[in-house]
């Protein structure tokens, strides 16, 4: 049975579903894994007292579904198309790679300092939402069904009940956020958090200052629970008002998603280093003709730092992007001491009007 299902779903799912719908003995099954049959018990007791949450139970009802299809089909397993029939629907259950893809967007929202994973019974999307100072801003948006698979692998868990229930990651999560990392090439740093791997900059900075290529192959970064946007959010001007207003921390995040959306796709490459060498035209490896959720994110993040310029759009995608602190950024670029912030401010203004222009004011977030 197990072999009808994504590599993803837990043994313990397994056997649950093997005991419970299918009536199969459990030491059978503890056979057939090559354990001993209390092992196989302690799975299918845990698997039972997670029915409590939500997701889980869902999850479980999907699983028991598709064993119910397989087995209705039985009597034609002579048959090579039943036989590989696919007991899960598009909108069921997703597949290892969606899994992957989706998860891994949706765990880097959920390290953000007070992220969390809100779930309606009524509706068919889960939100991430981060709460804030001036109240809670979504960065993300998941299906449901991919929150399910999440919640029964164990890397999100319920801090509450009722209607609306808001998910938290667990140490389980942030590992599998750390194996997903490593797999797409974005490893974790042991010093600054999840961050994606260190790209080489080249060239020269807004400022004419020449980019170390050894220093700038290992970028500071901010932990991704601590953005330079998260930090400037906080800080108040003279008149007591956020240095950052919500709607230029919307269009950051925004492109960072974007951002986060093109890297996923390994079969093509984007080369960005024309935005960070002041306006410096260099060749575009990413085709034209790619489709799918990762070439329109490419297309996206490209329209937007092309339409910030040199300068601008250097500090959007260190600060937005890479996540590079503002000191770090200022002496990249060869800038005064204190003078990012303000750029930021400025690039994060013309992005929004991008964003306004495009996209209509206050539009989604990508996801």
């Amino acid at each position: 049975m197990s072999r009808k299902f994504p590599e993803w779903v837990p043994v313990g799912a397994l056997h649950y579903i093997a005991h419970t719908e299918n009536g199969e003995p459990i030491r059978v099954l503890a056979r057939a894994a090559g354990c001993h049959a209390s092992t196989v018990l302690r799975q299918i007791r845990k698997v039972e007292l997670r029915r409590d949450d939500p997701l889980v139970d869902a999850a479980l009802r999907k699983l028991g579904a598709a064993v119910l299809r397989l087995n209705r089909h039985a009597p034609l397993s002579g048959n090579k198309e039943a036989a590989d029939m696919n007991p899960f629907s598009e909108q069921a259950m997703p597949d290892d790679a969606t899994l992957a893809r989706e998860s891994m967007r949706v765990l880097r929202r959920l390290c953000e300092s007070g992220a969390v994973l809100a779930v309606a019974a009524d509706l068919d999307k889960a939100v991430v939402v981060r709460d804030g100072p001036q109240g809670s801003t979504r960065t993300a948006v998941v299906a449901n069904s991919v929150a399910q698979a999440m919640a029964l692998k164990d890397w999100i868990t319920p801090a509450n009940t009722g209607r609306i229930i808001r998910y938290h990651i667990t140490t389980a999560g942030r590992n599998a956020l750390g194996a997903f990392l490593q797999r797409f090439g974005m490893a974790p740093s042991s010093s600054s958090g999840f961050a994606e791997a260190a790209t080489s900059f080249q060239g020269q900075g807004a400022g004419g200052a020449v980019l170390d290529r050894e220093e700038d192959s290992r970028p500071p970064r901010a932990p991704i629970g601590e953005s330079p946007l998260s930090a400037l959010a906080r800080r108040r001007n003279n008149e007591g008002k956020p240095f950052l207003a919500e709607p230029l921390v919307h269009a950051g995040e925004r492109l960072r998603e974007d951002f986060e959306l093109a890297q996923m796709d390994g079969s093509t490459a984007q080369n960005w280093d024309q935005f960070l060498t002041a306006g410096v035209q260099t060749g575009n490896s990413a085709s034209g003709s790619a489709g799918g959720a990762a070439a329109e994110a490419r297309a996206r993040v490209t329209a937007a730092l092309a339409d910030l310029g040199p300068g601008l759009s250097d500090v959007a995608l260190r600060c937005c992007c890479y996540l590079e602190g503002l000191e770090a950024a200022e002496k990249r670029l060869g800038w005064s001491a204190r003078s990012g912030k303000v750029v930021l401010r400025i690039a994060l203004m013309r992005l929004k009007r991008h964003y306004d222009e495009t996209v209509g004011p206050g539009g989604p977030m990508i996801g």
